[in-house]
């Protein structure tokens, strides 16, 4: 098999490296393994800047020797660098702000204690959007509430349990949410705030894979957030997803999903509620949020 070289321009932090349509080829299927991720062809000069680091880091100077160490051991510490390098973490407070209303006004009517998964936590930004939609619209029982915070990626998990962002970070929120869930740096921490001990006593980050097996979750939610994560899986994997999250919501629960993500293949598992908002095929209708 012939394979056409690419080589991306000259770094000044290090030596440019050969990515050969092999290498890509291999690297595809190696993530879509992993992790379920599905690269597009025009994800190469991604790909290479993003694992040209890990070569650099290791002192490697070719891409194939870097695959040929990962293969060597499918239990290596290299393996969750390589996925953490692969995987996408774009977050924000309250991103896609319609889904929080429609959350409040749910969780409102659920037994206690609620409790809700977010699979994709990245660093933090939308599962504590999640704890903070709790405390408001639950009052003294939010006591009892919870977030599962998983992500595939342990790096982002660390920056989210940590709890500490910039003010840019959270520019768009309140300032009446500002003073009530977040502590203001000084010294050292200055310009920098921190999600307040109440807050995030509610969230616990764990890591998951969504490919795994097996998931180390028990009880069912009333709610799953998992936005803007199944527009990288494949429709196969995606139905597969799904099938699994039927049984961890519970019969009102609902699944929050992205605003570019559409479940209407998987018809007989959920039906749409509103706006990417579905619940159990099976469960009861009800009025659209």
């Amino acid at each position: 098999m012939t394979t056409t070289p690419y080589i991306a321009a000259t770094s000044s932090v290090g030596p440019d490296f050969l990515l050969t349509d092999h290498d890509f080829s291999k690297i595809r299927t190696l993530i879509h393994q992993r992790a379920g991720i599905a690269l597009g062809a025009q994800k190469r000069q991604m790909v290479y800047s993003r694992l040209a680091r890990r070569l650099r880091e290791l002192r490697m100077k070719e891409f194939s020797a870097y695959l040929s160490f990962l293969e060597a051991d499918p239990h290596s510490d290299e393996w969750e660098l390589f996925t953490n390098a692969l995987t996408t973490n774009l977050t924000s407070f309250f991103r896609e702000a319609h889904h929080f209303p429609v959350l409040a006004e749910h969780v409102r009517r659920c037994d206690q204690p609620v409790s809700v998964w977010c699979s994709a936590a990245s660093t933090g930004e939308e599962p504590y959007s999640i704890a903070m939609t709790l405390i408001e619209a639950l009052g003294n029982r939010a006591g009892s509430a919870s977030v599962v915070a998983t992500d595939i990626d342990t790096q982002v998990l660390a920056k989210g349990a940590a709890g500490v962002f910039t003010m840019d970070q959270v520019s768009k929120l309140s300032p009446e949410r500002l003073k009530r869930f977040f502590l203001k740096g000084s010294g050292a921490q200055a310009g920098k705030v921190r999600i307040r001990p109440e807050v995030a006593a509610m969230v616990k980050f764990s890591q998951l894979n969504l490919l795994d097996p097996r998931w180390a979750l028990k009880d069912p939610f009333d709610a799953i957030f998992c936005r803007n994560v199944m527009i990288y899986f494949d429709k196969p994997t995606q139905h597969k997803i799904l099938q699994r999250f039927a049984p961890l919501m519970k019969p009102h629960g609902l699944l929050f999903a992205g605003h570019s993500e559409n479940f209407s293949f998987a018809s007989q598992i959920l039906r749409l509620r509103g706006q990417t908002v579905y619940e159990l095929a099976a469960g009861p209708a009800k009025e659209p949020a």
